[in-house]
């Protein structure tokens, strides 16, 4: 088993929180294999997706009675018939009990359940597999963790096998967004998840969508709705002042996980510039996994000048984040028009290559150079910033 002490880490921290931790990532992310990093001994472990949880958990009360160990996981439980029931009453009558829950969704998207358990819960979004992790997993190359992607299963494979892409979508229609959302037609979800792979990290205007495929405009919202509530692609919203040259509405859309994206793109084998957009999506991630409360943005005015991410601390910091394979890549133009409009923060530049951090001037602004390390502890001695897990 490979160890993930950053994953385990966050969710005991959430248990001191609250008694309920929410696990959620997408299929194949290692949601189950993440559960059994606990002792053993400690852990009492529910598979809901066999029949025989429905019967074992029907009567709450007996059902937790009967728990012996302090650690209740109760894998896939959006299978039984009322898991929010399930979990309030293990929250309130069994406090000492520490229970992990996973599932694909947010508590929100199922229609089984009637309630958030607002203050019983906290959220550990699981993501594929970091850029800190890769040492982890075999010592995966950068290259191959670009191009097979982050789900351990085929980032562990010798080479990329393409059914396992096609199979999972297949898979994860029927088991989770079928399930969750009473969706009829896997052609059309099919279709527009790939298509935003392909766009991945690009931006999404809805109309457009809709007449590229043929299907209407609220058919889009929808699908879009369940596929960014089950993680399967983020909606990354325009960070704005309200400045008239500022992109205010039309958000990006962003895949999952790379090796879906250069799936969908048929980037095989990976080229040069395949490279960026493929590391921008992993910094994502990592942004995603060391700060889950933040509100991330980009920037783009209406000159098509951008900014990669956008992290506003607060409305005296507001850092850019750029994403470059290569430090050389930086264009600082962009960077000047946009502390034009927000002149105080930290301005990163964020490469993989950079073993140790350097400042650079470029078009007078002060840029840190660094990798995904380096940058989070400069963030973190910056001073207060939400990268706290907070409900």
């Amino acid at each position: 088993m490979i160890s993930r002490p950053f994953w385990k880490n966050r969710i005991e921290k959430a248990w001191e929180e609250a008694p309920i931790v929410w696990l959620c990532g997408v299929r194949r992310c290692g949601k189950t294999t993440l559960t059994t990093e606990f002792d053993e001994n400690d852990v009492f472990y529910v598979n809901c997706d066999l029949p025989a949880a429905a019967e074992m958990t029907a009567d709450p009360e007996l059902f937790y009675g009967g728990c012996e160990k302090p650690i209740l996981v109760l894998d896939e439980i959006h299978q039984l018939p009322d898991p929010s029931r399930l979990l309030k009453i293990g929250a309130d009558m069994f406090p000492d009990l520490r229970i992990l829950a996973t599932g694909s969704s947010t508590l929100a998207a199922s229609r089984k359940f009637k309630d958030t358990l607002t203050g019983r819960k906290r959220v550990v979004h699981l993501t594929p597999v970091l850029w800190e992790e890769l040492r982890s997993f075999g010592g995966a190359s950068l290259q191959k963790r670009l191009y097979h992607g982050g789900l351990p299963e085929p980032l562990l494979a010798d080479r990329k096998m393409p059914s396992y892409y096609r199979e999972w979508m297949d898979s994860f229609f029927a088991r989770d967004i079928q399930r969750l959302f009473a969706f009829r037609n896997p052609e059309k979800f099919i279709n527009l998840f790939e298509y935003l792979l392909k766009q991945s990290g690009g931006l999404l205007e809805t109309t457009r969508t809709a007449s590229a495929l043929g299907i209407s405009r609220p058919t889009v919202e929808n699908h879009l709705r369940a596929l960014a509530t089950t993680h399967a692609v983020t909606i990354l919203r325009p960070f704005h002042g309200g400045g008239s040259k500022e992109l205010v509405k039309m958000p990006k859309v962003y895949g999952f996980d790379t090796g879906f994206v250069s799936f969908c793109r048929g980037w095989d084998p990976l080229r040069p510039d395949d490279f960026g957009p493929l590391w921008e999506h992993m910094v994502l991630e990592f942004l995603q996994a060391h700060f889950p409360i933040a509100a991330l943005h980009f920037w783009r005015d209406t000159s098509g000048r951008e900014i990669d991410f956008v992290i506003p601390f607060s409305r005296e910091r507001i850092d850019a984040i750029e994403c470059k394979i290569s430090p050389d890549k930086l264009d600082g133009d962009n960077l000047a028009v946009f502390r034009k409009f927000y002149p105080s923060g930290g301005n990163y530049l964020v490469c993989p290559s950079v073993t140790t951090p350097y400042r650079r001037k470029v078009r007078n602004q002060n840029v840190l150079v660094c990798n995904p390390g380096d940058f989070l502890k400069a963030v973190t001695a910056a001073g207060p910033q939400h990268n706290e897990v907070i409900f």
